[in-house]
């Protein structure tokens, strides 16, 4: 029996499976860095980005209603890795001067991961015919890329806090040595 060739078709419907079980992953992901973050504005942009997630999730099942398919998930084993390193990471650097920058580096990772997949998404519903998708496609595009210059901005604050307090932490792991 042979097998049916594959198409650019069933390429646009598995990726936006895999994309659908990525952003449900995110909206979880991004609550618990919300519980985790000390730096207002890094807990203040999770949260907003946990809500705009929310809406990405419904415009994604928008996006399958228009393609006439099934909402479904596929696990992302990408979205796997990146959200089990963003726990290790959580439990490394707990407490630590760095844990909110550690915490934002995650975050963005699992941006530029969406960004790739929207970019491409967005692309070959075009190409597909599917316009009325690949507007909502562009529009979780924008709002994800707003996330990362927004998240940009704040690391670096954070970036330099972490700088100040691990030379804080040395200065006093140097006093103690000299007493001891």
């Amino acid at each position: 029996m042979a097998t049916k060739q594959k198409t650019l078709h069933d390429a646009f419907y598995e990726t936006l499976k895999d994309v659908y079980y990525a952003e449900k992953q995110s909206v979880r992901a991004l609550k618990k860095s919300a519980k985790a973050a000390e730096h207002e504005e890094l807990r203040q942009a999770f949260e907003t980005h946990a809500e705009e997630s929310a809406n990405q999730v419904e415009r994604l099942q928008q996006v399958f209603e228009i393609i006439g398919k099934p909402a479904r998930a596929k696990t992302c084993e990408a979205m796997q890795g990146l959200t089990s390193e963003m726990e290790e990471d959580l439990e490394d650097f707990e407490e630590s001067p760095a844990a909110d920058a550690v915490l934002a580096a995650c975050a963005q990772a699992v941006e530029h991961y969406e960004i790739a997949r929207y970019g491409t998404l967005k692309t070959w519903a075009s190409q597909l015919g599917y316009e009325d998708a690949a507007k909502l496609l562009d529009e979780t595009l924008q709002e994800e890329k707003k996330t990362d210059q927004l998240l940009t901005q704040i690391a670096q604050s954070l970036n330099v806090e972490a700088l100040e307090g691990a030379g804080e932490e040395e200065a006093k792991g140097k006093g103690r040595r000299k007493t001891a």
